[in-house]
């Protein structure tokens, strides 16, 4: 077997397949461990330095940060040095060995310690070779640097997130950088299952830009089919109505209806049956037309019901909302451990795969490498 990879059958969905990975911060880190988290071998390629997220807190558990730990358990850990001709060395036995290789270096990285793209392509062309950008590599921005905050502010995300008569927000999760990690993981098993008819790997580019660009529905739409650009709307759908926070006697509940029938059924719960027969409440287009009329008359409705037992009732009615959870709410709710969303692996606790597989779940098998594990 090549150098570096002895990892133990995982009975994963992923078993035997062997990632190199060699990016740093959250995109890469985050699909190699969703990777992981399904079974495949994956090797963390740290410098001597270590990942820069390893010294992103407090919190911190022990001397690594919890922020780090939260994207790279179940990896084994290397450090290479690869401005020293051994370690580049060591690197390409790696990659002959390996499946996959993910990397988010600058522009131009790889090629300065010799790992050109026609090297990849002549010396490993079994090699899947994804590779994370800001903007992509070529094009007016092509090569500049990005965190995930730039590129909410650069794909228009910004621009719908905040209140009504408000400045635009950042959304308060690095969307841009998540949804990168998950299309690099779309990716990578795209490529995988062509490789098993054709044989050979290719290229997967995924960037923070087109990523955030993505995300933007219905928005997007919106303005590609009118030229309107959106306003901030605050917890509102642009599309339809009732869908936004309404305060309750004991906090905020989030309705999000998305039909008529339901509109009549939450009408119905709340002893407001008369509103729904009103003719501009009957329809969603007609709700959206008048939609600042309607909050008030819901919220004088719902300011007479506590909001966890309502959203149990109208949940159970057909009619989809939650109470507004803060993250101790969320994490103690009943359905997180039911879902297995929280794992624990030696007394450090994270939160589970999203993913749920009936004969090869995902498993966490290994913490998060110390560096030069």
């Amino acid at each position: 077997m090549s150098a570096g990879w002895n990892e133990a059958p995982s009975g994963g969905a992923l078993e035997g397949v062997k990632i190199l990975d060699l990016s740093r911060v959250l995109a890469g880190p985050y699909a190699t461990q969703i990777l992981g988290d399904h079974g495949a071998d994956v090797l963390k390629v740290e410098a001597p330095g270590g990942d820069e997220t390893r010294r992103w807190g407090p919190p911190f558990i022990g001397d690594t940060s919890a922020y780090f730990m939260g994207i790279n358990r179940n990896k084994r850990g290397v450090v290479l040095d690869l401005n020293e001709p051994t370690a580049r060395d060591t690197l390409a036995a790696l990659m002959a060995g390996a499946d996959v290789l993910i990397e988010n270096f600058k522009k131009g990285g790889l090629e300065k310690w010799g790992f050109s793209g026609e090297r990849l392509e002549h010396d490993f062309p079994h090699l899947i070779h994804c590779r994370i950008t800001g903007y992509g590599d070529e094009g007016p921005c092509g090569g500049l640097p990005a965190y995930d905050a730039a590129l909410q502010a650069m794909s228009g995300m910004m621009s719908i997130n905040g209140e009504t008569g408000g400045r635009p927000l950042r959304v308060g999760v690095p969307v841009c950088d998540l949804v990168t990690g998950l299309n690099a993981v779309i990716g990578i098993l795209m490529a995988l299952q062509e490789r098993s008819r054709s044989g050979k790997g290719q290229r997967v580019d995924v960037s923070l830009m087109d990523s955030g660009l993505s995300m933007l529905h219905p928005h997007s739409a919106n303005f590609l089919a009118t030229g309107k650009l959106p306003g901030l709307t605050g917890n509102a759908h642009p599309n339809i109505t009732p869908y936004d926070t309404y305060e309750t006697a004991s906090g905020p509940i989030f309705l999000t209806v998305g039909s008529d029938r339901q509109f009549a059924k939450l009408c119905e719960v709340i002893g407001v049956v008369e509103v729904a027969q009103v003719e501009r409440f009957a329809s969603n287009a007609s709700r959206c037309a008048h939609r600042s009329e309607l909050k008030v008359l819901l919220e004088e409705a719902l300011a007479k019901f506590e909001v966890v037992p309502l959203a149990d009732q109208l949940n159970r009615a057909g009619v989809p909302c939650a109470p507004v959870l803060d993250m101790a709410q969320a994490f103690s709710h009943p359905q997180t451990p039911h879902n297995n969303m929280v794992w624990e692996h030696g007394g450090h606790r994270c939160v589970g795969a999203p993913v749920h597989l009936s004969r090869t779940p995902a498993s966490f098998r290994k913490p998060p490498p110390a560096l030069e594990e």
